[in-house]
């Protein structure tokens, strides 16, 4: 059961998902959709990623810092310029992620569920 108080903010939310590993992808979009949120993706690869962009609205989005070798810097990049909030999932902690992004939120591997309502709740917040 989610706390409310804490993801309530995502309900009717269109989140992008970038993340390379299947089981950890649908892990974050069955959390997601139960918090009321739409899973724009999964995305598994940063052309994917940003093709979704082009394609879909969407009101914030979590990228895995590295996608089998490749680093989703052009995604953020991308979610920057057109002013979508966003958070990096990353088991590497702050020192992992790309530069010009050391303050974005993050989204600590492995995580729990709260953890994943709480960051999202705050990106969208923000």
């Amino acid at each position: 059961m989610t706390d409310e108080g804490t993801t309530g903010g995502l309900q009717g939310k269109r989140i992008l998902v970038v993340e390379d590993e299947v089981i950890v992808a649908m892990l974050i979009e069955d959390i997601l959709t139960d918090m009321g949120a739409t899973v724009v993706g999964p995305a598994g690869r940063v052309g994917k990623a940003l093709d979704l962009l082009g394609a879909e609205d969407v009101d914030a989005a979590l990228l895995d810092v590295n996608l089998a070798g490749e680093i989703t810097t052009p995604v953020a990049e991308e979610l920057r310029r057109r002013g979508i909030p966003f958070a990096f999932a990353t088991g590497y902690g702050a020192g992992g992620l790309p530069e010009g992004f050391a303050a974005q939120p993050i989204l600590q591997k492995p995580f729990q569920e709260r953890d994943l309502g709480q960051i999202m709740a705050q990106v969208l917040a923000a």
